[in-house]
């Protein structure tokens, strides 16, 4: 028993020998580890509220959709319409989205759908997207001091061909099959000869735009061609390269601008915002500045009626073409 006392009292002396050294040892082995103040825990005080940080607004406004269709310039002006559309979008205080599509019938089902809110068409889809499904005028351009623009029936410069009818038996280009001085007028003039494209023509081509037709007759790929009398003219005093080759053998009388339309239901506010902008454009020195680029002196407003002769014209041809039905 003794023995056993004995063990305990040592084992008890050892125990504090160790907690003795253990307590020197560890505030020495925080020091050395790095330890500090700054790695104790963190007091929160749950009472005390903090201000959230703003944030920020979400822009709600929908942008504006515009395509740009009827030109009244080449495809070397397209920037000058894609500065305009920013320009408006300055103006409105609002993004404006381009759209870009390939042809007149594909610009008036978006705008009959209502993917598309605004839109620069021609003469011809706006007739038939105001008979279809109700496309409204916006405004029109005024360009080298009037607001019509004519079909001009172009050749080779150095072609023999003198007249329309010369074209008998040659190749010939239209742009659009909704185009009206690209197609409309020029099949209009075969139907008073009894005629049609196929049965006049050795081969009728569709370039899809009055570019590519100017081109095509000057680099002789076809014989004559119908074109947009607005971009001709645009084209031959900018840059001549291929007007310079053509020559024009006939001018159409005069027909409504090509104008700038707005899908049926537009709200009735943005959209007289939307034609102020057009409005005042000229008189505003960047917007003035964007139009004398494009050739186009001022936006005005115009009335439906100056479309009525391309109106009567497509019913004439459509009249005709029944006739001609078995």
């Amino acid at each position: 028993m003794r023995n056993m006392v004995t063990l305990w009292k040592q084992y008890a002396e050892g125990f504090m020998v160790v907690c003795f050294i253990s307590a020197l040892i560890l505030p020495l082995c925080m020091v050395l580890l790095g330890c500090s103040d700054r790695d104790k825990p963190v007091k929160v005080d749950f009472a005390k509220k903090e201000e959230a940080a703003p944030v920020p607004a979400v822009n709600s406004v929908q942008p504006l959709r515009i395509a740009v269709g009827g030109m009244i310039t080449p495809k070397e002006g397209f920037g000058y319409y894609r500065a305009f559309l920013d320009y408006l979008a300055e103006k409105l205080g609002r993004p404006v989205k381009f759209v870009d599509r390939q042809n007149y019938a594909e610009i008036n089902k978006l705008l009959r759908t209502g993917e598309v809110d605004v839109a620069f068409v021609c003469g011809g889809p706006y007739v038939s997207g105001k008979r279809e499904f109700g496309m409204e005028l916006l405004v029109a351009p005024v360009a080298y001091g009037k607001s019509v623009y004519y079909s001009y029936i172009i050749v080779h410069k150095d072609s023999p061909l003198e007249r329309f009818e010369d074209l008998r038996g040659k190749s010939f280009g239209f742009s659009d099959p909704l185009s009206n001085t690209g197609k409309l007028v020029p099949t209009a003039m075969l139907a008073r000869m009894g005629e049609t494209p196929e049965s006049y023509f050795s081969k009728v081509v569709y370039t899809k735009t009055h570019d590519r037709s100017i081109s095509a007759v000057a680099e002789r790929i076809i014989d004559g061609a119908a074109v947009d009398s607005l971009i001709w003219e645009y084209a031959n005093r900018r840059n001549p390269v291929f007007t310079s080759k053509t020559r024009v053998i006939l001018k159409s009388p005069p027909y409504g601008i090509p104008p700038v339309v707005v899908r049926p239901g537009l709200s009735p506010e943005l959209k007289s915002r939307i034609r102020g902008a057009f409005l005042n454009a000229h008189h505003d020195p960047k917007g003035e500045e964007i139009l004398k680029e494009m050739m186009i002196d001022r936006f005005v407003p115009i009335e439906d009626s100056a479309y009525d002769s391309i109106r009567e014209l497509e019913g004439w041809v459509a009249q005709q073409q029944g006739k001609k039905q078995p």
